[in-house]
């Protein structure tokens, strides 16, 4: 009997010893993929400044997004490989393995349904753009007025703003970011909600859009990595830990500030209350 026990206790032992094994190897393997592929594969968007942008004579990818996944694939020892997509699609460019992840996803709950996140690589606050000069410097609360008309795209982060904070402003929602702009420069809308980053570079190659506001409370959103749920731990905890680590020694905010730079917005140009810390 006792010969037995032992028999099965150095099986469970050779059993453990084989299923740790199974794990670790499993939780290399993306990491191993990706240095197989020479490249590190993420998601790029068109005429995205400062996030994205590609140069269509020479197909150079620029933006801080793209610098930070530069520096990403650094750490890997690969290159870097931007791979041509747009926001809706990314996230499914991600579940499909196109890519090995997408940058600047703002972290909206419906989204931790389809791709993990990583932790915060900053923080983005959301603001109205405007010419009324009257619109300038109210609350949310204060914006909450049937008497204001304010135009965003369906379905993005900012409608969801309007659905929380402003359900009795008269909304204009369109299918698209370029056609809520539009609804503001005919005169159709007071104001357009977007997100800071967004919202500088906007009035910088369109004055008429008027300037960014941001109305009290702050709404800070972090903008996220996204993975395919089905990556392993190792992967996982790397990306987050990149992430943590530019963030708080102020990496992420240079990267920011340079994809700002050709649009000649600096650090004292952003609006006062916002922090890409939180």
């Amino acid at each position: 009997m006792r010969l037995f026990r032992r028999i099965l206790t150095g099986l469970a032992a050779v059993a453990a010893v084989a299923v740790s094994l199974t794990t670790a190897n499993a939780q290399e393997a993306k990491v191993d993929e990706i240095r197989a592929h020479g490249a590190l594969r993420m998601a790029g968007i068109l005429n995205e400044d400062p996030y994205f942008s590609k140069d269509p004579r020479t197909g150079e990818w620029r933006g801080f997004a793209v610098e930070m996944g530069r520096d990403m694939a650094k750490t890997l020892g690969v290159e870097l490989e931007v791979v041509e997509s747009s926001w809706a699609n990314s996230i499914l460019d991600v579940q499909s393995g196109k890519v090995d992840l997408a940058f600047a996803l703002t972290a909206l709950p419906a989204r931790a349904l389809a791709v993990h996140f990583s932790s915060p690589t900053y923080y983005n606050s959301f603001v109205i753009i405007t010419p009324k000069d009257e619109l300038k410097g109210k609350s949310w609360a204060q914006l909450n007025d049937p008497a204001v008309t304010i135009a965003v795209d369906l379905g993005s982060a900012q409608d969801q703003i309007t659905k929380a904070y402003l359900p009795k402003a008269n909304i204009l929602r369109f299918k698209t970011r370029d056609e809520a702009v539009l609804a503001l420069t005919t005169g159709k809308a007071d104001a357009v909600i977007n997100t800071v980053l967004n919202g500088m570079v906007m009035t910088k190659k369109n004055p008429a859009l008027g300037t960014v506001a941001v109305p009290e409370p702050i709404l800070s959103s972090p903008s996220v990595i996204g993975l395919n749920y089905g990556t392993d731990e190792v992967w996982k905890k790397f990306v987050s830990g990149w992430a943590d680590y530019n963030r708080r020694v102020g990496n992420n905010q240079t990267w920011i500030l340079m994809g700002l730079e050709p649009f000649g917005i600096t650090l004292d140009d952003l609006p006062e209350g916002f922090d890409v810390n939180g």
